[in-house]
């Protein structure tokens, strides 16, 4: 969860300042800061966790790229403002169902932290979603720029939904939800709002996996890193 917020807050934040107008500029650079400050609270929860002494800052700055399990959709470049509104709702929606599952968690810290980020997210998805829709359902030129986003991206849902050792044992404890059960809500969501943005849902179910497990990334992922960590890299353990 950590790694997925760290990563999606990152991109998105490469629209501070150049956005197409100033009030999605603001928008863009508010939902980074959302991103940020639920990967503060999910890292710093996982430094606690596995008792290193890594903080969540540790965790966001000294690890290399194959140590990340972000899923693969995160980390797609924003393309143009409609590619990236399009990985916006479809991660948002996914995100919005995850989070509320974990309200329920068995664990308190992590019910804790779904039940703060789920009123922020619970705008972002209105937000990308209503975006989508007006983009979709828009000029000739805006349309074609969607769907052209969907058919890119769509390959990368299906790892969202993709179980593993981990998701099955985390689930057996009451601590997360198993991926596969979010499914069917998730595209029940999607399906109403591409039909109202009149776009086409691609046919194909195939789906690009290995970000979640870190078995493999795009390349995009380490150019990410390289921009984001360089300052601490170059200067470890400097404080403002």
């Amino acid at each position: 969860m950590g790694d997925n917020t760290l990563v999606l807050s990152h991109r998105v934040s490469e629209w501070c300042g150049v956005a197409p107008v100033l009030e999605e500029d603001i928008a863009l650079a508010n939902t980074a800061l959302d991103l940020i400050g639920q990967t503060q609270l999910w890292l710093g929860l996982a430094g606690e966790i596995e008792g290193k002494g890594r903080d969540a800052d540790t965790l966001a700055f000294r690890r290399d790229v194959w140590d990340f399990r972000n899923v693969l959709l995160a980390e797609q470049p924003n393309g143009d403002f409609g590619q990236t509104m399009m990985r916006q709702y479809l991660f948002d929606t996914w995100h919005l169902l995850q989070l509320k599952a974990l309200k329920g968690s068995s664990n308190a810290q992590i019910a804790a932290i779904a039940e703060k980020a789920v009123k922020e997210v619970t705008y972002h998805v209105e937000r990308s979603g209503d975006t989508v829709i007006g983009l979709g359902d828009g000029t000739e030129e805006s349309h074609q720029r969607m769907q052209k986003a969907l058919d890119r991206l769509w390959p990368y849902v299906g790892e969202l939904f993709v179980s593993d050792a981990v998701d099955q044992a985390l689930s057996a404890k009451g601590i997360a939800p198993e991926p596969t059960s979010l499914r069917e809500e998730y595209d029940t969501a999607v399906n109403a709002v591409l039909a109202e943005a009149t776009l086409t849902r691609p046919d194909s179910d195939f789906a690009h996996q290995g970000g979640k497990t870190g078995v493999r990334h795009t390349e995009h992922l380490g150019h990410m890193l390289t921009e984001m960590q360089w300052l601490q890299r170059a200067y470890p353990d400097a404080t403002w």
